[in-house]
């Protein structure tokens, strides 16, 4: 069925209450879908899950190959990712399916805004669909720039939505976010009985709606940080809106204290229940093991970084690792053991077997490890508790590294720096169930190393900030870290060795989509255009 943007969505994943196993498919066609039956108890649950997807999918692959955390075992599969390494096909294919099911995703969520509501008894899931609208069409306009927004979603009324400067996108969902949260602080502080509680349909936090506000909160602040480098009228926007951020949230004590997650009921009976990082990375529900798992390996890349720069690689930006052994990396890869040492091996992206990262006696090199999918679990199949886990939408690790950082960038708004910088490594540990005691020896040992631990300048503390959060995020989040590293362009990220270019894209390129349905709109992006900045990359960065 082909996908029409901009209209209701084409599936929608259905929660029942009692044991969350329904999925219901729901056609696109109009004469089969009455959308006023369609309520925000039921669209609700499967536009998060069916969003939680994009995440879990395409933007699980792109961002760790972006961010070279993921290389492939090129000693049993030739020809592994030749277009993320070589970057010579950066193209309106390349990954357009991140474009795509976020659009179409977020249909929901504008349905959900739109639904009828005038005794406001649909107050939480209005909120709650503002916030994940926020959260997903960030990311439309970090990859993208300028997009669809005013005229897009309104289904067989507009099929060619203007584009939007992206600036003023990021406006419109930041104003978004504090409706949001003046809705929930409405139905806080004056408890309304006609407004439904989400209870079981909110897959996210079960109907708690202060922890909906914090999550408001940390998605602004991470809007305004993005933010960090404009200038002029931008800047002024700006500042007042984190100084109303501050004084809202607490100065960051109002944040989310926790993991972000969603789960509509996830188990291993079927592949369409499954947990969608174990599905696609790990084994299908018949427990066979899938394509990705056998061929993703670790990168050379973060294989130093995690083993503490073990074979003394002389290049500069490594040398802070140096005897600093990660206790993350078994949880994230499995360990091999290598000239009699055990350790994380991995392979240089863009070498074939025989070359330098590939050496041909290096045959045996790490894959996804099951840290990444059981956490710190001990007992029970792998099957059973990787099908089950829940996605992570937004991890503590990332709202903690946020604050430290705007305890960095603005001290007289947030404080606390080095705290949330301490509390965001042991969060990334403990989702992957790295061990508690190593993980707080570990923040002790970095704490001396400039650009790996809390110490130094100004300038070496942002790069141990963002050289901690791509290893918080590989596995996790990695798109979140690929678009902070083009805004910081920390930590060091190497090309591959087969690369044509310099560096990875600053934006991608409009999907075929556009240029088949709205050619009209769509600003005519060439492959090159992406790896400069000009008028075409994402207004934060464009300084």
């Amino acid at each position: 069925m082909k996908k029409i943007k901009y209209i209701i969505s084409s599936l929608i994943v259905m929660v029942s209450l009692t044991s969350c196993d329904k999925y219901l498919d729901v056609n696109e066609n109009p004469n089969s879908i009455h959308s006023e039956n369609i309520t925000p108890e039921l669209l609700f649950p499967g536009a998060v899950a069916q969003s939680y997807r994009v995440q879990a999918g395409d933007m699980m692959q792109f961002g760790n190959l972006m961010m070279n955390s993921w290389a492939g075992d090129v000693y049993s599969y030739g020809g592994l990712y030749p277009n993320e390494f070589s970057l010579s096909a950066v193209n309106s294919q390349f990954y357009d399916g991140i474009w795509d099911n976020i659009y179409q995703n977020v249909n929901n969520f504008v349905a959900i805004e739109n639904y009828p509501n005038g005794n406001h008894r649909q107050d939480s899931y209005i909120a709650m669909a503002k916030i994940m609208k926020a959260f997903y069409m960030q990311y439309i306009v970090d990859l993208y720039g300028d997009a669809p927004y005013t005229q897009a979603f309104k289904g067989q009324n507009n099929l060619a939505p203007k584009y939007d400067n992206d600036a003023d996108i990021y406006k419109s969902l930041i104003t978004n976010l504090d409706e949001a949260v003046a809705l929930i602080k409405t139905n806080l502080d004056t408890p309304n009985p006609d407004v439904l509680d989400p209870g079981a349909k909110d897959i996210v936090f079960g109907g708690d709606m202060t922890k909906w506000r914090s999550f408001a909160y940390t998605v602004k602040l991470r809007y305004l940080l993005r933010m960090s480098n404009v200038t002029g009228e931008l800047a002024t926007y700006r500042d007042a809106q984190l100084a109303a951020l501050s004084t809202a949230s607490g100065s960051g004590a109002g944040f989310i204290s926790g993991d972000v997650l969603e789960n509509p009921g996830y188990g291993p009976s079927t592949n369409d229940k499954m947990s969608p990082v174990f599905l696609n990375y790990f084994y299908n529900s018949a427990g066979n093991e899938v394509q990705n798992h056998i061929v993703i390996t670790a990168s050379e890349h973060l294989a130093i970084a995690l083993n503490g720069n073990l074979s003394a690689n002389p290049t500069q930006e490594y040398q802070k690792f140096n005897g600093v052994i990660d206790p993350r990396r078994f949880r994230l890869f499995t360990g091999v053991v290598y000239n009699g040492v055990g350790q994380v091996k991995g392979v240089r992206q863009g070498a074939t077997a025989g070359q330098p990262g590939a050496p041909t006696d290096n045959q045996n090199v790490s894959k996804l490890a099951n840290g990444n999918v059981v956490g710190g679990a001990t007992s029970g199949s792998l099957l059973t508790i990787g099908g089950s886990r829940s996605g992570v939408i937004m991890s503590l690790a990332e709202a903690k590294f946020l604050l430290a950082e705007a305890s960095l960038r603005y001290p007289t708004l947030f404080t606390g720096g080095q705290s949330a910088f301490n509390s965001a490594i042991l969060a990334s540990g403990n989702w992957i169930g790295a061990n508690s005691i190593q993980m707080n020896n570990y923040i002790s040992q970095i704490s001396t190393r400039p650009g790996l631990g809390w110490t130094g300048t100004d300038a070496q503390k942002l790069e141990a900030i963002m050289t901690q959060k791509w290893i918080a995020l590989t596995n996790v989040n990695p798109t979140e870290m690929y678009i902070e590293y083009n805004r910081t362009n920390l930590p060091y990220n190497p090309v591959a060795v087969s690369a044509v270019k310099t560096r990875r894209p600053y934006r991608l390129v409009y999907p075929n989509s556009e240029y088949a349905t709205n050619s009209a709109n769509v600003p005519n992006i060439s492959s090159d255009v992406v790896f400069t900045k000009n008028q075409y990359t994402p207004f934060w960065n464009q300084n």
